[in-house]
């Protein structure tokens, strides 16, 4: 989310030890920011989906991926497309609905459909399919819709308008539209959690981020979709928290930035770990949700539910980097447990200067957390590629238009699979969170040519941006690069076998696996 205007080479794993961050050590990975690199991966299949670009999150239904897309059905260039310069709507956009890919062979995945109205009657010219789960039970895939940019997505100006559509996949080559949703406030990420002690009972947390401090516009709505087939959404807690932190009744005071972004609930969800963008990481009591003690007709209130004392203890903790503000670097992306342990990881992600002037190199990192605590989360340490130290210069255009930046994490109860940008995908060993380290990398060779590049992240030298929630599933890894298209991947590095075990696991879900390593963790 960006807010404002919005063959193989083997290196040795480098740990190091600075004192650079009292509160925790530093682990920094050499590899991942090459193109064509890898360590401890082999490359199972791959598919280029079309040479599209603006590819976006991916979701898993048997042997089946759905796709979505960051870009709409238009034909409008990107922002720094030369074509734009002839005429702004000389550059279309090949494919943009949500690509199929059959995936029963992983060394083939093959595309063999799409779907979405966007590409056949034009109605979602504006409009990006990006956010996408499936609730495999009942045989439905949901794809978040809302406004795309026309400064970073290439998508023409729209009505501010979003829903969340509800597809069957009794035939999963042939989706069918059964059900739409329009949240109450216009979403940006969703987690979808099935009820350990009721699977029949599914809840969507969605971020809906506002910088109002009005205690009453909601930067969190958790809806009960267990009736979704029949239409029926169902509103059933809110929260807003921006209002305790000082001087947030002026949005310039926290660099019009101070939003929940994401969010995930522990897998019993009784805890739901709070990404704040400029406010830092929190945690908040979701125990009353989760037990199903909300009454009939009523929408809970969480605005006093925090664990975390606001304005949280974590907000400006980074560290202060030069151009940025007195917040940091940090740009709180994602706030993720580590499964049956007292511990947690914050993700950030910060674009290119193209995006925000404050924006750029050192881009963002990981943080590790001791929330046994959650009143007062303890920084553990940090992990960071060599592209986010002091030691490495940016060459000529990576500053504007490149994000070396973490994204999207998949923990195991030892490992982090994280899609870190142009640092590929990266594999972090947690088991000492005080000391996160390398444990892989994989950063596929670019496509010569895309139809439709990322204007703020795939216009600098490096042409890898690895982007979605990793999903592992029968031990091998799924992952979507914006510009490459999907990759599966086998991990070969330390603790393994904690990946080979898995059938399924993703980081935006409780489905799968999620419960049996949090319980068989303990």
């Amino acid at each position: 989310m960006k807010r404002r205007f919005l063959a193989g080479l083997a290196l040795v794993v480098l740990g190091l030890t600075t004192p650079a961050v009292a509160r925790g050590d530093v682990g920094v990975g050499p590899g991942g920011g090459t193109p064509a690199t890898s360590s401890k991966f082999t490359l199972v299949g791959a598919t280029p989906l079309f040479d599209r670009g603006m590819n976006a999150a991916v979701a898993a239904y048997d042997h089946y991926l759905y796709v979505g897309n960051r870009t709409d059905g238009s034909s409008r260039c990107g922002i720094g497309d030369p074509r734009r310069d002839v005429n702004i709507d000389s550059c279309p956009h090949p494919h943009p609905g949500i690509l199929i890919a059959d995936v029963a062979d992983p060394a083939s995945p093959t595309v063999v459909g799409e779907f979405g109205d966007e590409f056949a009657t034009g109605v979602n010219q504006g409009q990006t399919s990006r956010e996408l789960r499936v609730w495999p039970q009942q045989k439905l895939l949901m794809a978040m819709y809302f406004r795309c940019s026309t400064a970073i997505h290439a998508c023409p100006p729209s009505p501010d308008t979003w829903r969340i559509r509800f597809f069957d996949l009794t035939d999963p080559v042939h989706p069918t539209l059964v059900a739409t949703y329009v949240p109450s406030r216009k979403p940006h990420e969703m987690y979808l959690w099935l009820d350990p002690k009721n699977p029949a009972r599914a809840l969507l947390w969605l971020s809906t981020p506002t910088t109002s401090a009005n205690p009453a516009s909601a930067n969190l709505v958790i809806t009960d979709i267990s009736r979704a087939r029949e239409g029926v959404f169902t509103e059933i807690a809110k929260g807003n928290w921006n209002q305790l932190f000082p001087g947030a009744s002026n949005p310039a005071t926290y660099d019009f930035d101070l939003a929940l972004h994401s969010m995930t609930p522990s897998v019993d969800g009784t805890r739901t770990y709070l990404a704040y963008l400029r406010g830092g990481f929190g945690v908040l009591d979701t125990s009353k949700v989760a037990n199903d003690q909300v009454p009939a007709g009523t929408v809970e209130s969480l605005n006093d539910d925090l664990l975390t004392a606001a304005p949280f203890p974590t907000w400006g903790t980074g560290p202060h980097c030069a151009g940025h503000t007195p917040a940091g670097c940090a740009e709180s992306h994602s706030a993720v447990p580590l499964p049956g342990r007292p511990f947690a990881i914050t993700i950030d992600e910060v674009y290119g200067t193209f995006t925000a002037s404050s924006f750029g190199w050192p881009w963002g990192w990981m943080r590790t957390w001791n929330v046994a605590q959650p009143r007062q989360p303890r920084l553990l340490g940090e992990y960071k590629l060599l592209q986010n130290t002091t030691a490495y210069t940016p060459a000529p255009g990576e500053n504007e238009f490149t994000s070396y930046s973490s994204h999207n994490p998949t923990p195991t109860r030892n490992l982090v699979v994280d899609s870190w940008h142009s640092g590929g995908l990266q594999v972090i060993d947690v088991s000492d969170p005080g000391l996160p380290v390398q444990a892989g990398w994989f950063s596929p060779a670019p496509l010569p040519a895309v139809a439709n590049e990322d204007p703020a992240l795939s216009r600098g030298p490096n042409k890898v941006v690895m982007w979605s929630f990793p999903i592992v599933r029968d031990g091998l890894i799924y992952v979507v690069d914006i510009r490459n298209g999907l990759f599966v991947l086998r991990y070969t590095g330390p603790r393994a076998t904690e990946i080979d075990a898995i059938r399924f696991l993703e980081g935006n879900s409780n489905l799968g696996d999620a419960l049996r390593i949090a319980t068989s963790a303990r």
